[in-house]
């Protein structure tokens, strides 16, 4: 969506909001043994008290409030039963609703004490975020910002999961434009005043390719290695843009 109106853009900061604290109190429990339906309900807990809605169940029927994906997964995972052990990298990724407004945001927590290339794979994710949002901005194109999150993804050892990417958001999770984490000269679009998108860098340590699992949802790296999630939903501007999902 494009926000038009001071209207717009209060729904979507609540929503923004809303998100940032259900990552935040999941984030602050994740532990060793405990499961990962545990840390969903904390999550739903967050959208119940807010008269907020989790959207992949909506949108898409998702058989969960939060998609929450270990180690080698990297995204859709569903929870369940899985007990957390230290080390574990777990991705916490969430969309949600409210008023017809959706925001969408990610992040990857270490399960106590960390491997130097889980804490180097994180630190990767976030930095090409990073990159990529210097690179939003109105009037650039598309292809800009995926350009920026792939060279800082390599320049750190790792690589970008092509087959995932950012896209438009707003009224629903997935709008136009598709957000590519690498430069693909197809994605030509330019970036327009108030545009909503989300940049979320996936990336693995491993050679980039992902599979889909048996539970026709979660998606894992092809070759079993490490992945790391990091998303935001932003609003583009002529400047640096707004981050509708980060903390207050």
């Amino acid at each position: 969506m494009s926000i038009k109106s001071d209207k717009d853009f209060v729904h979507m900061k609540t929503i923004g909001r809303i998100v940032r604290q259900a990552l935040d109190r999941m984030s602050a429990s994740v532990r060793p043994g405990v499961t990962t339906a545990e840390l969903n309900a904390i999550g739903s807990r967050v959208l119940l008290a807010e008269g907020a809605r989790s959207a992949p169940p909506l949108v898409y029927g998702y058989p969960a409030d939060v998609c929450i994906s270990v180690n080698d997964e990297a995204i859709h995972g569903i929870p369940g039963p899985r007990i957390l052990r230290e080390g574990d990298l777990v991705k916490l990724d969430l969309v949600a609703e409210k008023n017809g407004y959706y925001a969408d945001s990610a992040v990857t927590v270490i399960v106590g004490a960390a491997t130097p290339e889980a804490t180097a794979l994180i630190r990767g994710a976030e930095s090409a975020f990073r990159e990529g949002a210097r690179a939003a901005r109105a009037g650039a194109r598309v292809y800009e910002i995926g350009r920026a999150v792939e060279r800082e993804v390599r320049k750190r050892g790792f690589t970008v999961l092509r087959e995932l990417c950012g896209h438009g958001v707003g009224r629903t999770i997935h709008e136009e434009p598709s957000v590519p984490n690498y430069h693909d000269p197809r994605s030509r679009a330019r970036l327009t005043d108030g545009l909503v998108i989300t940049i979320e860098p996936i990336i693995s340590a491993g050679n980039g390719t992902c599979s889909l699992q048996d539970d026709r949802w979660t998606i894992a790296t092809g070759d079993r290695s490490l992945a790391a999630h990091y998303e935001h939903t932003i609003v583009v501007t002529r400047g640096a843009p707004i981050l509708l999902t980060a903390a207050a």
